[in-house]
């Protein structure tokens, strides 16, 4: 007698997510002639008929339906299962928290958090958008593991006395947010020149916190408002109140209503140190969080540069 088998789950949600045995044979790797097969040992499981043939594929039955929500659900626990048995297995492991300035916070970190995620089931990070100053006073507290801090012309230096720290440093184009309906939307990128009557958007925060102004080289830029954090600033520029200075980094998370442009300065060299900072003795999982975040980082240096082989020295 047939039985309901994984395979044959899997194969039944592949169709039905493909809408063909063509499709799902090309996502599992298998022939369409075995596919085929399966769902005929499914069906003759249940005892029902579970797609019907359309002039464009096929669509599942009353009780292909039925079996569907049940079939995601045992998958789904599957896969749960795996991931809790890999984490039994990886010595990685554990609660971690990563504290970055908000640019790396809204981009770099989550995904390396996600590869974390894939590579490390049993570990867990919690993200912390804060300040380079703010981050290392948690640091040194002992309520964050790993500190993503911004270094670089104009930004302070910071005590890193005793405390372990790899430099990765990125030069990707500085670049503007603007609206989504502003003439200049249309462009692949705009000079500076073109930027010289905008009214910008400034950031406003505590005493001591780095914040982006108007466009560093612009003389006489005339300030349109300004807002403490990204969510109120980029909302102003979708808004059409103003344009607001941008690093690429953060060039794919602008939100609707928000395009972000690279901006052609040559007086302008647009070069920053993002700092990796731990404790001076790293466990397996601060080892792995910055393992990824280097990874994530790399894409945004410059062709030949890198960070160095070994860990920046502690700075007074």
């Amino acid at each position: 007698m047939a039985e309901l088998t994984l395979l044959g789950l899997r194969v039944v949600v592949e169709v039905a997510r493909w809408g063909s045995f063509t499709g799902a044979a090309r996502s599992l790797g298998y022939t369409q002639s075995a596919i085929s097969r399966q769902i005929g040992v499914v069906e003759a499981a249940v005892g029902s008929p579970l797609f019907e043939r359309q002039a464009r594929g096929v669509l599942p039955t009353t009780a292909g339906h039925a079996l569907l929500r049940h079939a995601r659900q045992v998958l789904a626990h599957i896969e749960a299962a795996e991931r809790e048995m890999a984490g039994l297995r990886d010595q990685v492991a554990g609660h971690l928290t990563v504290s970055a300035y908000p640019t790396a916070a809204a981009g770099v970190v989550p995904r390396a958090v996600s590869r974390l995620r894939a590579e490390h089931p049993a570990l867990t990070v919690a993200v912390w958008e804060a300040s380079s100053p703010a981050q290392l006073l948690r640091l040194r507290a002992g309520g964050a593991d790993v500190a993503v801090m911004a270094a670089g012309p104009g930004l302070p230096e910071y005590d890193l006395d005793g405390l372990r720290v790899d430099v990765v440093t990125t030069r990707r184009a500085l670049g503007v947010a603007i609206s989504a309906d502003h003439p200049l939307a249309a462009h692949a990128e705009v000079h500076i020149d073109d930027l010289a009557q905008e009214a910008w958007i400034v950031g406003v925060g505590r005493e001591g916190e780095p914040q982006f102004g108007p466009w560093p080289t612009l003389a006489g830029a005339r300030i349109g408002g300004q807002a403490h954090g990204w969510p109120a600033r980029l909302g102003l520029v979708a808004a059409g109140i103003g344009v607001t200075v941008m690093p690429g980094m953060a060039a794919d998370i602008v939100p609707a209503g928000v395009r972000w442009l690279p901006v052609i300065d040559p007086h302008l060299v647009h070069r920053r140190d993002t700092l990796i900072v731990t404790a001076a003795n790293r466990s397996p999982g601060v080892v792995a969080v910055v393992a990824a975040l280097q990874d994530e980082l790399r894409q945004y240096t410059t062709a030949g540069e890198s960070e160095p082989a070994e860990p920046r020295p502690p700075q007074r």
